[in-house]
């Protein structure tokens, strides 16, 4: 998979947040941060031994 293809669209979507004014930027990387903090969160972790909870 390229980095232009990735599913989710994280590099389509920095690009975009870049050709923002800087004000706006600041917000849509706010905003990105806190979308990747709930899907890093929303996965399930793994623990040696015990497998996934």
């Amino acid at each position: 998979m390229s980095k232009d293809t990735t599913a989710d669209g994280l590099w389509s979507r920095l690009r975009l947040i870049e050709g923002q004014p800087l004000d706006a930027r600041a917000e849509a990387y706010a905003a990105l941060h806190d979308d990747l903090a709930r899907r890093l969160e929303s996965v399930p972790r793994e623990h040696p031994g015990r497998g996934r909870e």
